[in-house]
């Protein structure tokens, strides 16, 4: 078992971890760190819905059949609501459900570390890079 990240306070020692807890974690975070997952959670997250074919055009480089196999597992984990409309040709729309809204708010505090570390982290690349040998 992983300890958290958070040392624990005042002298306490770390908590038990229920199994179950930390198997979903490691699952979640294997899946929502894949950048389509992320990329996809992202742009619904700026819209009430979207249509299939919309999700495709905002998420730069996804090919037809990973942006269904996303939305497919994002759907199964409850991220996701998937609404087919009963018209020619069939219309789909995703939205985020509750779930999937507080995920994307989690992740958000991801991008704005970035974005105050972004030259940092270019810094301490750059510095990398300039003493490592070819």
């Amino acid at each position: 078992m992983a300890k958290p990240i958070l040392p624990p306070t005042r002298g306490k020692p770390w908590p038990e971890a229920d199994p179950r807890v930390d198997a979903l974690v490691n699952d979640v975070i294997g899946r929502v760190a894949d950048k389509w997952t992320m990329l996809i959670l992202e742009e619904l997250a700026g819209h009430e819905h979207l249509r299939f074919t919309q999700v495709g055009r905002l998420v730069p480089g996804i090919s037809q059949k990973m942006l269904t196999q996303t939305l497919r597992q994002m759907e199964r984990d409850g991220l996701v609501d998937r609404t087919v409309h009963p018209v020619i040709p069939p219309r789909v729309d995703y939205r985020l459900t509750d779930l999937g809204t507080s995920l994307a708010a989690a992740f958000c505090g991801v991008w704005q570390w970035a974005e105050a570390n972004l030259g940092r982290i270019e810094s301490a690349r750059g510095a990398f890079d300039g003493r490592a040998t070819p």
